[in-house]
């Protein structure tokens, strides 16, 4: 393809682009394919000549299309979805058609100041402490990483060897693997799975603390297992807190946390993936009490910022801890300037959805709408939700996935794309209510589950309150 084609099929792929985005709302949310469709409909081997573009381009609506899931449909509510716009996809054009990797400034001087000065911009916007800016006299600062996953395992092991070499200090004749064998992270029991995984990776021991009936984690139960693992002769070295948990949107209380961590030299590194950006918002900034407290701090811009996935933002008090965990420094890599550089609608369509649930008696909401997230399921046995989870993803006009926590089945309503108005709302709790008079119609439900009446509750519940009650042989 040389330049005038790229540019007359470029022109093609904008107007493609353009109008799936404006008519995505007329798409089925869910694809129907079953698995090995696209085998079936392609060559077994790479061609030996090239494909006319024209011809190409035909696959995309009719071997491609037909297998995704369209995240950015006003009609997903599953997964905290990526952002996207318009002007990120350009931006994604150009960075794209430039190419450079910026592991060091003189790589390209304007890839690593443009990241150095909006990390700052958007640590301001959300109100930081200064010692997260580049332009903080400190030696803290933002930097652009892939997910929040990634920054979890680099915290977790930029506190691992901060840990290690504070305690040779003082006991200079014990090996380093004797020392990572007695290491103990905490995090929460409603913090996201990858959390548990960084620490498989980091080869030290993780302990999963219980959450209170908020599903919040307090500083109490930190103390107490503290405590008991001191004890044990284990040394804590790190925390991980959570600002908008994946399941129910729930924020530990980081000021009882961090005066904790602080005395125990603990690294206290906050995973606000999904709610950090609403803390461009001053009526959020609440739930960041104690923020001062942490060595780390990340963000997903790419979840509602409009920016296209992947853009996960990590914000360091004292950059020197990561660089002494992972720095490599070949020649080849030296330079002479080394050292001298280094939308919020969707709260508002939530609390309406959680107004349309508590207005039909069959729903209760179970965690606090705070954000776009709302947690809701039947007011009936688990399998009662969990058939109609069933119900509405046979259906297909909406997408919304499950959540289970101490053992109560529940339903995640994200609100996730930037087109969702306040009649995609509607529309979709319309479907839910409709797919809930099925499950009622093919499961007799009108005479209860097995003949068993379905005890209904008069107000919502939290999760984890006693006074939830279900028929007797549909509990699971």
């Amino acid at each position: 393809m040389n330049a005038e084609e790229f540019r007359q099929h470029g022109r093609q792929m904008v107007d493609y682009i353009a109008n799936y985005l404006e008519n995505i709302r007329e798409r089925e949310v869910v694809h129907r394919v079953t698995p090995g469709y696209l085998r079936e409909l392609l060559p077994n081997e790479a061609p030996e000549k090239p494909e006319d573009f024209n011809e190409v381009f035909k696959d995309i609506e009719q071997h491609i299309m037909p297998g995704i899931t369209h995240w950015h449909s006003p009609y997903f509510h599953g997964y905290f979805a990526a952002g996207n716009s318009f002007p990120s996809i350009l931006g994604d054009m150009l960075s794209d058609a430039i190419g450079c990797i910026g592991f060091s400034w003189a790589t390209s001087p304007a890839c690593t100041e443009l990241e150095v000065i909006t990390t700052d911009w958007l640590a301001k916007m959300l109100a930081l402490p200064e010692h997260f800016l580049h332009s903080h006299p400190g030696s803290g600062g933002g930097v652009i990483q892939s997910t929040a996953s990634e920054t979890v395992l680099l915290a977790l092991l930029a506190a691992r060897t901060r840990k290690v070499r504070n305690y040779k200090q003082k006991h200079p004749d014990v090996e380093d693997h004797d020392i990572i064998k007695k290491l103990v992270c905490y995090t929460s029991d409603q913090a996201n799975s990858s959390v548990e995984r960084s620490s498989l990776l980091g080869a030290v021991q993780m302990v999963i603390l219980e959450s209170d009936k908020e599903f919040c984690l307090r500083g109490e139960t930190l103390k107490n297992q503290i405590e008991q693992d001191k004890q044990q002769g284990k040394i804590p070295f790190f925390l991980c807190a959570t600002l908008g948990t994946t399941g129910s949107c729930a924020f530990d209380k980081l000021d009882e946390l961090g005066p904790i961590c602080e005395e125990e030299d603990m690294w206290l590194h906050i995973d606000a993936a999904y709610a950090g950006s609403a803390f461009v918002c001053p009526e959020f900034r609440h739930f960041m009490k104690g923020l001062e407290y942490a060595e780390t701090f990340s963000i997903n811009p790419h979840k509602w910022m409009l920016i296209n996935f992947d853009c996960s933002i990590m914000w360091i008090r004292d950059r020197s801890h990561v660089v002494d965990a992972f720095n490599v420094d070949p020649v080849y890599l030296k330079h002479g300037d080394e050292g001298r550089v280094p939308d919020y609608r969707h709260c508002r369509l939530a609390k309406e959805f959680e107004a349309l649930i508590l207005k039909d008696q069959r729903f209760e909401i179970v965690a606090d709408v705070v954000m776009g997230l709302v947690c809701f399921r039947v007011k009936a046995a688990n399998k009662v939700t969990e058939r109609l989870l069933d119900e509405i993803l046979a259906d297909g006009r909406i997408y919304l996935i499950p959540a289970f926590v101490r053992n109560v089945y529940f339903l995640r309503f994200a609100i996730c794309a930037e087109r969702t108005t306040s009649e995609d709302i509607q529309f979709s709790f319309r479907v839910i209510q409709e797919c809930l008079d099925k499950v009622v119609k093919k499961h007799s439900m009108k005479n209860g589950f097995n003949h068993q009446p379905i005890i209904y509750i008069d107000a919502p519940n939290h999760l984890g309150q006693e006074e939830l009650k279900y028929s007797s042989d549909e509990s699971s």
